[in-house]
Parts: structure tokens; sequence; C-alpha cells
């Protein structure tokens, strides 16, 4: 059984009436790395929570929900802030996606760490 392949055009190449203009990433990598740290946050926010009592009385914004609805709010204000601001800086510049990925696993891998009750009870208030 024969197979055919189709190559796929590359950037700044032209197939038939078509161009495909070469594009920055970084609007793409602004979002992947802005998830990460929004990731972090929260694993930050958890531990902070866990350490001190006052910050855990700030962060309760809802008797019913406890810290937890302060912890994710912020976490989801810092991801919207940082996507902003990344958006802004790599709007039109060169960043490599796989180099966004691995940053963006790294800070989610430490955010994830930080919700782990095993972790944050290590700094626990007394």
């Amino acid at each position: 059984m024969a197979t055919t392949t189709h190559d796929q055009p590359r950037a700044g190449e032209r197939t038939g009436d078509i161009e495909y203009p070469d594009r920055p990433e970084g609007p793409i990598s602004a979002a992947i790395i802005a998830a990460g740290v929004g990731a972090l946050a929260l694993g930050i926010l958890t531990t902070l929570a866990e350490a001190s009592t006052s910050v855990a009385d700030a962060l309760e914004w809802s008797e019913r929900v406890g810290p937890l609805s302060g912890k994710t709010i912020l976490a989801v204000v810092v991801w919207l802030a940082v996507w902003g601001v990344l958006y802004a800086v790599y709007r039109n510049r060169r960043l490599e996606t796989r180099t966004a990925l691995i940053i963006a696993l790294v800070l989610i891998a430490l955010g994830v760490l930080g919700t782990f009750p095993k972790f944050f009870q290590l700094f626990a208030a007394e």
C-alpha cells in the first residue's frame, strides 16, 4: 500500500496563492510561562497560609471557603498580570516555545509541590 507524504510549508514560504508569514512565538510563550507562574503563586500562597496564621486569616475572603478563596483568587490575579506583562515584553520577539514549556513545567512542578500537605505541613504554624 503506497502512502504519500505532504510537506508542511515553512514560515515565509509561498504555496500556490497562500503566503505563510514568519510570526514570532513570543505571545504563545508568554501565555505558557504565565501559567507556570500562576501555579507557582498558588503553591507559595498555600505554603505561606500554612506557615502563618495571620496570612491564612488574611486570605480567608469567604468563611464558607476559608483561606482557599484568597489563595485561588490571588493566584489567578498573578497569572493574568504576568500574562499581560509577558505579552507586552515578548509581543514581537522570538522566544522558543520549547524553552517556554520547560520553564513553565519547572514552575508548575514547584507550584504543585507547594500544594502537597507533606510539604506545606513542614512549615505549619504551631
